[in-house]
């Protein structure tokens, strides 16, 4: 009987037709549909998606072309750079520059308004950031309550396999290379309202020091002082400290109440009000969220 049925499939796969029942087969019941309708059934499937990709790759086309030619014409119809009648060349900007250096005590004007005048966005970028990383640990991070003890040991496996891999040469070279980026980091972010650099770019410095750390070195090493108690106090710090610091810019817009703060001299490290320590909490998170999208990605775990 199987042997029946199976003469049958092949039949119909090869020609499109089922072989006609022997006696001891049991009865089909009849659809009423001509010999062949599943091929011509198939055909029509075929043309229909043959039909629907060609439309949707034509639209897909026109659309991005559409696209593109309005923003050609949008761009060959923008005003010169520091032309007069530029929207960016407005009071705003006159005030930043004429008046940002009495008023924020920085010396770098585009701290000084990120920080200063503009501390209400920056306080929400970081707070996208700390989001951001919370909502990969949220989906990446290894869970110890549903993990069955084979993946534990096929964990440990790993990382008993990453040490004895260890390249000695790389490991000196790092041992040497990662407290250079660091302190580069460190000297970015404490300079930032002096010079170019600031908390974002020295943070992404720090955040590249640790990820070479943990690159050369493995994870077991770097957990030995950043870990995620110290990922999660350093962040929490971080932004608390910068929230309250300028709590005061989220009601007034950043102008016009005094917050009896000096700001110093112009040029020293120490001035600038509290810029300076606004630049050290947006590199501390800044910093952190790199080398934990790092550490979710690469093993589930901080």
């Amino acid at each position: 009987m199987k042997r029946e049925w199976l003469s049958r499939f092949v039949s119909w796969v090869e020609t499109g037709s089922a072989a006609q029942p022997s006696a001891n087969a049991r009865p089909e019941k009849r659809s009423g549909a001509p010999a062949g309708g599943g091929a011509v059934k198939d055909a029509r499937k075929k043309d229909r998606y043959r039909l629907f990709f060609n439309t949707y790759y034509t639209v897909a086309v026109i659309v991005c072309l559409t696209l593109v030619s309005v923003l050609i014409y949008t761009v060959f119809h923008l005003p010169f750079f520091g032309a007069e009648n530029s929207p960016a060349a407005n009071e705003v900007v006159k005030r930043y520059v004429e008046k940002g250096l009495d008023e924020t005590g920085a010396v770098n004007i585009v701290a000084g308004m990120i920080l200063d005048y503009r501390a209400f966005d920056t306080f929400g970028e970081s707070s996208v950031l700390f989001l951001a990383v919370t909502s990969v640990m949220i989906l990446l991070l290894r869970d110890e309550n549903n993990i069955d003890p084979q993946e534990d040991l096929a964990s440990a496996h790993e990382m008993v396999i990453e040490m004895d891999n260890q390249d000695l040469i790389l490991q000196k070279v790092i041992k040497l290379v990662v407290p250079c980026i660091l302190l580069f980091g460190i000297y970015v972010v404490l300079n930032g309202h002096l010079s170019p650099g600031g908390g974002f770019s020295g943070g992404a410095i720090m955040g590249a020091g640790l990820i070479v750390y943990s690159a050369s070195y493995g994870s077991v090493s770097i957990n030995r002082f950043f870990n995620m108690k110290t990922f999660r106090a350093l962040t929490t710090s971080a932004l608390l400290c910068y929230a309250l610091s300028k709590a005061y810019s989220f009601f007034t817009g950043a102008n016009g109440l005094p917050t009896g703060i000096p700001l110093g001299t112009p040029g020293a490290i120490l001035s600038s009000g509290l810029i300076l320590v606004l630049d050290i909490c947006v590199g501390l998170v800044v910093a952190c969220t790199m080398y934990g999208f790092y550490a979710l990605f690469a093993r589930g775990e901080l």
